[in-house]
């Protein structure tokens, strides 16, 4: 399987700090199907738009519209989608504010991947792809990119600049670069990749 463009059938908003590029603004503009995460419902309200739907438990909603669009569930808004049968399902607004929530986030890519969902979090800096076993992916040369292993052996690459290895550690996959208008990691195993769209 090769990773090329990705247009969710879904857009989840999380709380963190909203999106300011134009590829999460963009997925969040042509999104047929939009849940907002508790509190990230204000600023997305407060720009013009209706969420379809509100997830959390209200904590973080305004009073005002708390009140206009309560919360229907109490589950994750992943979750959710997957019950309604959405598969490929785009996650913004997921990182910034704090760094622990920022992390969670991130790592959660993985679980959903094993629940069979197509999972991506586009950050103002780039998307995050939980991967398993040997995947080729989409890239220009120069793009820089990062690979976190969530237990992968074997793991070596092809149109990278710099070597894989069974990484320890998630500073040790961090800025690589592609050489050309495709990778591919070779492995066994769970990953997650990081391409930067700057």
């Amino acid at each position: 399987m090769k990773y090329e463009h990705y247009t969710p059938e879904a857009v989840i908003l999380a709380n963190g700090e909203y999106p300011s590029h134009p590829l999460p603004l963009q997925m969040l503009k042509n999104a047929e199907f939009v849940v907002c995460c508790d509190g990230a419902a204000n600023e997305y309200i407060l720009r013009g738009h209706t969420p379809d739907v509100i997830i959390g438990d209200g904590d973080s909603l305004s009073p005002e519209y708390k009140e206009l669009f309560s919360p229907i569930d109490q589950t994750k808004a992943v979750h959710f989608l997957q019950k309604k049968g959405f598969r490929r399902i785009a996650i913004v607004g997921a990182t910034g504010k704090r760094e622990d929530h920022t992390l969670g986030n991130i790592s959660l890519l993985i679980d959903y991947m094993k629940d069979g969902i197509e999972v991506r979090t586009i950050t103002d800096y780039g998307m995050f792809i939980p991967a398993k076993d040997t995947q080729a992916f989409a890239s220009h040369p120069g793009q820089q990119v990062s690979i976190f292993n969530f237990g992968a052996k074997g793991l070596q690459g092809e149109g990278l600049v710099y070597p894989l290895s069974d990484f320890t550690n998630w500073w040790q996959g961090t800025l690589n670069e592609a050489t050309a208008n495709e990778f591919t990691v070779h492995c066994t195993g769970e990953y997650l990749v990081f391409l930067a769209s700057i």
